[in-house]
């Protein structure tokens, strides 16, 4: 099979099917590459349907539970700002861009998950300084490529706000395409908040994030147009893809200060608790996982977390593993559209109402995912365009899953674990079949 030397992902973080079902004609970029390209409409995500366990899934092609990558945070109970999974270390599994590089091609990351500490050609690592002794530059230096960081910084820092948006996608827009039009890596992958934020502290529909939207359509059109600046224009395949969507929110659940109110949990006055715990949650925003060490009452634990307000359902730790989540908790819990979970141990409620005043505060959100991705409504979307792209090609639905192997296929590459997902060979040209 001839295959293409560059491709080109770009991740629209919390891009739904809705969006593109509901406002192609209004984004003129990605109806051109919908109209002359292939659609895949409907995308089922990862359990939990977060960031960077999906974005993970994204280029290995495996559920959390494999990867590794079973939240966006560590468990960490005394921190009230835990570490994120910034490290490839963390990652269990081959990459795509592990891949690309044993087949000496050229691989650039720009805010990509879980890519700190790489050995990506040119990365632009998602990290920030959650110490007080450190700051944005530093901490971006130990995780990125330290040149390539300084370099691009110096060109396009007045750009940036530390990590508030727009701004932030405006610079890592303008540093990525900078990189394609001048290095032309065979493999960039572009990650792109905007949207996701505008979504966590407005609404999922609200003017703000449709204005996100509108301003993500513009930042492809000018990736795009990188390609063709480099002259590798021809020669490349596009993805645009969602990982997960939004659902709107009004009531927080705070599992942890029910417990505090068992005596399983020792709390303190930040919110965060002490590590004697014997039952904790651990948020996934839309749903929670449940850890217990030296503690065997589970019946009564799960009908106790039942009667929750706003609790939809509660499965074991070996239903929440066959689901490809963290086989090492106890129990996984599902909110309702309308509620999520946070890790609080000191409320005054255990179930309260979201207060518009504090929208935008960590923790406090108009929009969460995280959900069960079978969600009504719920699904993520992908695209695909391209020299090995049929044209007008239309799926109707897929799995998170089945991306790596189809993008490994797109560059002549090949995982050699067998992956749960398969490639979407229906996106591709029939002389590639």
């Amino acid at each position: 099979m001839a295959t293409n030397q560059h491709l080109v992902i770009i991740s629209l973080d919390a891009l739904g099917f809705r969006d593109l079902r509901e406002h192609q004609a209004e984004l003129p970029v990605l109806n051109q590459l919908m109209t002359g390209g292939a659609w895949v409409k409907a995308v089922t995500g990862i359990y939990p349907t977060l960031t960077y366990p999906s974005h993970t899934t994204i280029i290995t092609g495996q559920y959390p539970k494999v990867h590794g990558i079973v939240n966006n945070t560590k468990l960490q109970p005394k921190r009230r700002s835990p570490d994120w999974y910034w490290y490839q270390k963390d990652v269990q599994v081959p990459t795509l861009y592990d891949l690309a590089r044993q087949k000496k091609m050229t691989t650039a990351a720009f805010l990509w998950p879980v890519t700190a500490g790489s050995k990506i050609t040119y990365n632009l690592a998602e990290i920030f300084p959650n110490r007080i002794w450190t700051n944005q530059v530093l901490v971006s230096i130990k995780a990125s490529s330290p040149l390539f960081l300084l370099k691009m910084n110096h060109k396009y820092g007045h750009l940036r706000n530390g990590i508030k948006q727009p701004q932030l996608d405006d610079f890592i827009t303008a540093c990525a395409v900078d990189t394609l039009a001048n290095q032309k890596p065979n493999l960039t992958m572009i990650h792109l908040v905007d949207m996701d934020s505008m979504r966590h502290r407005y609404g999922v529909r609200s003017k703000e994030a449709m204005a996100a939207l509108h301003r993500l359509d513009k930042r492809v059109g000018q990736l795009i147009q990188a390609t063709k600046t480099a002259g590798t224009f021809a020669d490349t395949n596009f993805v645009i893809l969602g990982d997960h969507y939004q659902i709107n929110v009004t009531h927080m659940i705070h599992l942890n200060t029910l417990f505090a109110q068992k005596g399983w949990l020792t709390p303190r006055p930040d919110q965060t608790f002490e590590d004697d715990w014997t039952v904790m949650a651990k948020t996934a925003d839309g749903s929670t996982y449940i850890y217990t060490q030296g503690f065997d009452q589970l019946d009564e634990l799960k009908a106790l977390i039942e009667q929750v307000e706003g609790v939809e359902t509660v499965i074991t730790g070996e239903a929440a593993a066959k689901r490809g989540a963290d086989p090492a908790c106890a129990l996984m819990v599902e909110a309702k559209e309308g509620y999520y979970f946070t890790d609080e141990s000191r409320r005054p409620l255990v179930v309260e109402p979201v207060h518009p005043a504090t929208l935008g505060q960590p923790d406090r959100y108009h929009g969460v995912h995280g959900y069960d991705p079978t969600k009504p409504d719920y699904q993520t979307t992908l695209l695909f365009n391209g020299p090995a792209i049929k044209a007008g090609a239309r799926i109707e639905t897929a799995n998170l899953v089945d991306e790596a192997p189809t993008f490994a296929r797109l560059l002549g590459l090949k995982f050699k674990e067998p992956l749960p997902g398969q490639c979407l060979d229906g996106v591709f040209k029939e002389d590639l079949e």
